[in-house]
């Protein structure tokens, strides 16, 4: 059975395991043991809201009980350009007229900006390979959004996600090799891990301070800004069933495109009910829905059979036990 927790310092080894795993151009798991020590020391401190909300970063494990083995991660910031600033490329439309030619023209072009300050952000999301079918990434997902339903108060009314840019069939960025790399005169490797491991200060020094004008860039690049991945494309589907949509935003690196939902109109959220718990036979049929812990500290979730009868939710002894909860404590259910 599979249950979705926190994570903590004592899940170095394995997250640095993923982080070999989940291949280039996935910034948010560097393959650097310092940083990720550091972010599972920040994750700890934020289950037990030992730091202001808006600096939290709660990091996920999906276990398989049965074997013990970690299967997947994922994240949820409390908000993003806290400590430096967040920056994107918006893609816009520039008009051009001239009155003595009586000629018009729009050009796309792509525009530095700092726009996602009050934004939450879930991210992060990896499993192993093999491991991406059966339900394990929904349940792996949507448990963020629960997550965030335990504590509204402490995340932004937006939620964003970033999803990682295309990767030709090379493994090399069109967007990166046409675009970036111009400005940053670094090679992919070495931006992506300073933009984890260092304030930042080179994004402001030598990023494009004017607009990029697409119609001037190669085609490949061109075809590769707001592209997805390809193994992002589960991702972007899910985010796309939660009611997330695409912001005109870009990644500065890579290209890949932000979506962005208001909090609340979440789907995972928006059908979660909080509920206290019963524990006995689940009658054979119950359907299995997204249950979870109703508090950030401790929070646990995973998918198994409920009753909701009347004013509670009936689970099975071993849910509860999964779940780490006694008899009256209240879980939040969400089919």
């Amino acid at each position: 059975m599979l249950v979705v927790r926190q994570a903590g310092p004592a899940d170095i080894d394995v997250l640095m395991e993923l982080a070999y795993l989940s291949g280039r151009g996935f910034t948010s798991l560097p393959e650097d043991r310092a940083v990720l020590s550091t972010r599972l020391a920040l994750s700890q401190a934020s289950f037990a809201a030992e730091v202001p909300a808006r600096e939290a970063w709660y990091v996920l494990m999906l276990e398989n009980i049965a074997s013990g083995q970690v299967e997947g991660v994922a994240a949820v910031k409390g908000g993003v350009g806290i400590q430096r600033p967040h920056f994107s490329f918006r893609v816009v439309t520039m008009e051009q007229y001239s009155s003595a030619t009586q000629t018009r023209f729009d050009h796309k072009a792509l525009v530095l900006v700092n726009e996602c300050g009050e934004c939450s952000e879930v991210g992060s999301l990896f499993l192993r390979p093999g491991k991406r079918q059966s339900g394990a990434g929904s349940l792996l997902a949507r448990s963020r959004y629960l997550l965030i339903g335990a504590a509204r108060e402490r995340f932004c009314d937006t939620v964003m996600a970033e999803l990682r840019g295309w990767f030709d069939e090379a493994d090399d960025s069109p967007f990166w090799d046409g675009i970036a790399s111009k400005f940053f005169r670094l090679p992919f490797e070495d931006a992506d891990r300073m933009i984890t491991s260092t304030d930042g200060q080179f994004i402001r020094d030598l990023a494009p301070r004017h607009p990029i004008y697409l119609e001037l860039v190669d085609d490949g690049a061109r075809k590769a800004i707001g592209a997805v991945h390809r193994h992002g494309v589960p991702a972007k589907r899910m985010l796309e069933a939660e009611g997330f949509r695409h912001s005109g935003l870009v990644d500065i690196f890579d290209g890949g495109p932000t979506m962005t939902a208001p909090r609340d109109a979440i789907r995972t959220l928006a059908q979660a009910r909080t509920l206290p718990l019963r524990i006995g036979d689940v009658p054979d049929g119950a359907e299995p829905v997204l249950v979870s812990t109703a508090a950030i500290a401790g929070f646990r979730a995973t998918r198994a059979a409920v009753r909701i009868a009347g004013d509670h939710a009936l689970v099975s002894p071993a849910t509860a036990a999964l779940l780490g909860l006694a008899e009256g404590a209240a879980v939040q259910v969400s089919g």
